[in-house]
């Protein structure tokens, strides 16, 4: 996987899908595309004696809701729909990634969302957030936050370490989701082309820290994504995420296995791998989100980004934020779990 290219022009390019299968009806086949075909079949059924079964369960509006299922698929076979030059496919995102994590967000961690408004409603922005839960569920869900709460339904594309774009299927998902690699080169140009970015600079440092050191956020690293905020010229959003420490408590680190899967680390939580498959469950603990201040960068010339002690301050100003805001969080929480 190579960091994008330096130069991006002011919109998104559009990546043909040269190799979508073409269901195209031919000369030998005048007959209409397969995919128009199945959805106008899909729709006959529907309309039929499954109309009436189908508004008994569904509700009144299954109607509008089986058409824009009928377009949707219609478009993913025919491949009609685009994808930016880091392979983001929005429509995908919304209609499928999003529609699958909101339960998660909204019934079971029952996510409270605070200070959305410090997002700006256009134009780029980098959102810092602290790391933790053996599971990356945190990034999942403050993309689901974004997405759902702000105003101008802004989609968070996050940087995400070399790993997760090395496992078979989940690093094409990534891509698909609006996941790029996590390198100064790929975060400038997102900024600057006005997207919402996403760090989480403690990385597996941050994830797969002990139970024993919840809350206590570990370094973070140089400064990478506050050279990248200087040179764009955008504000830094601190983020603090309060719940997610406590879904898959870390108790131990099974390092001879890690070392043998290639893995950061093997957790070691009170149902895993004791309760086998169970164990991967997270607990349902109550989760608040809170986007603080935004730091603004723009005072400052995109020179000053080569100055390590300006990035140094600036880093160190991001973390004692979230720092702070993540004890008043915990002090104001009445329990993991309500």
């Amino acid at each position: 996987m190579t960091a994008a290219p330096d130069h991006f022009s002011g919109e998104a390019k559009v990546i043909p899908i040269e190799s979508a299968p073409s269901w195209a009806g031919t000369e030998d086949d005048p007959a209409a595309p397969f995919g128009e075909r199945l959805a106008d079949s899909v729709a006959g059924l529907l309309a039929g004696r499954l109309g009436a079964a189908a508004q008994s369960v569904l509700g009144k509006d299954w109607e509008d809701r089986a058409a824009g299922g009928l377009a949707f698929l219609r478009r993913r076979i025919t491949g009609d729909y685009e994808v930016d030059e880091f392979g983001f496919d929005e429509e995908l995102t919304e209609e499928v990634f999003l529609s699958l994590l909101r339960p998660l967000a909204e019934k079971y961690f029952r996510i409270e969302v605070r200070g959305i408004e410090n997002i700006p409603a256009e134009g780029g922005a980098l959102v810092v957030a602290n790391h933790s839960g053996v599971v990356p569920l945190d990034a999942l869900m403050t993309q689901v936050a974004i997405h759902d709460h702000h105003p101008a339904g802004r989609h968070l594309r996050m940087l995400a370490a070399d790993l997760v774009f090395m496992l078979p299927v989940v690093g094409e998902l990534a891509r698909k989701a609006g996941h790029t690699l996590a390198c100064n080169e790929d975060a400038q140009a997102l900024l600057e082309r006005g997207e919402v970015v996403g760090v989480w600079p403690e990385g597996f440092k941050g994830i797969g820290k002990p139970f024993a050191d919840r809350y206590k956020l570990q370094r973070f690293g140089r400064g990478g994504f506050v050279a990248s905020a200087l040179r764009a010229g955008v504000p830094i959003v601190p983020c603090s995420i309060v719940g997610a420490e406590e879904t898959y408590p870390m108790l131990g680190n099974a390092k001879t296995l890690a070392r043998l899967l290639g893995l950061p680390y093997v957790p070691i939580t009170p149902t895993f791998p004791w309760l086998g498959p169970l164990g991967a469950i997270p607990l349902p603990t109550k989760w608040t989100i809170q986007f603080g201040t935004p730091i603004a960068t723009d005072r400052h010339p995109p020179e000053a980004a080569e100055d390590p002690m300006l990035v140094f301050n600036l880093t160190d100003e991001v973390r004692e934020t979230i720092q702070h805001t993540l004890y008043r969080l915990l002090v104001e929480r009445r329990s993991v779990f309500f």
